[in-house]
């Protein structure tokens, strides 16, 4: 069944929404609540690091909660900041540090970095977003990742940020049909096919951002289905044929995927 396409839908429809049903959830209402109490209370990277609480949090925010025991890597990140390209954050091809240096800049903000909207509410909002992601990713993958390159696609201007990021590649991979293996090709080579085949600049396109996200989607529940591909729905719609049987509104979504550089 379509499901990544439907589930993509439904939640992408009105994400608002959808946000909000995360935020109020006891757990995740719980922790945002004491980040926004207690985030203003940090002075230094020493406070940030030393609470555990707020600063995983944070990491978690930014995608970053696999990171969270680098602390003296995450120090470097902070004490450089993101004043001029040679700070270790602007030098990271992974663009999350750099995200994470700005939001709560030490560097150049002292004792006042974490008083900005981006260190409290936008932050929270970073938070409540990757919930979100990681609860649709504990019912379906395909779903997670969709989502996660949707809020990345814009942010995207070369191939080498999305070989630096598993997710992205995984969807760049999948939506393309190349095979994983492929990973294990020269970085350089990878990047030229990439860039070969998608117009990196159409990322900048919400409905160009859309038709791609369908696009993997489709492909993601073709390769979960049975490999018996006479009764795979989302890979007969790829190649073109329709099914009666199929919901109208899906058979239309279907029909309008186009992958054009």
């Amino acid at each position: 069944m379509l499901s990544t396409i439907a589930d993509y839908t439904r939640l992408t429809k009105d994400m608002g929404k959808s946000l909000t049903q995360v935020a109020t959830q006891p757990d995740v209402s719980r922790e945002t609540d004491y980040f926004l109490s207690h985030i203003g209370n940090v002075k230094t990277i020493d406070d940030f690091l030393k609470d555990y609480r707020l600063y995983s949090y944070a990491m978690k925010a930014f995608g970053l909660s696999d990171m969270t025991y680098a602390k003296a890597f995450m120090r470097k990140v902070l004490t450089e900041g993101v004043g001029n390209k040679n700070t270790f954050a602007n030098k990271l091809t992974d663009t999350r540090y750099r995200e994470f240096a700005t939001a709560f800049n030490f560097a150049a903000l002292g004792s006042n970095a974490t008083k900005t909207a981006q260190a409290t509410t936008g932050t929270a909002t970073h938070y409540v977003t990757q919930t979100m992601e990681q609860k649709a990713g504990d019912q379906n993958e395909g779903l997670r990742l969709a989502l996660y390159f949707t809020r990345k696609a814009s942010t995207i201007t070369t191939a080498y940020q999305v070989l630096a990021d598993k997710a992205l590649t995984q969807v760049v991979q999948t939506a393309l049909g190349l095979p994983a293996t492929i990973s294990s090709a020269d970085i350089d080579a990878q990047a030229k096919m990439i860039t070969n085949k998608v117009k990196l600049t159409d990322f900048q396109d919400p409905a160009k951002v859309t038709k791609f996200v369908q696009r993997f989607a489709a492909m993601w529940d073709a390769t979960q289905a049975q490999s018996d591909s006479s009764t795979n729905s989302a890979l007969i719609l790829i190649g073109g044929a329709s099914s009666a049987s199929m919901d109208t509104n899906m058979l239309a979504t279907l029909q309008n995927i186009r992958f054009n550089r």
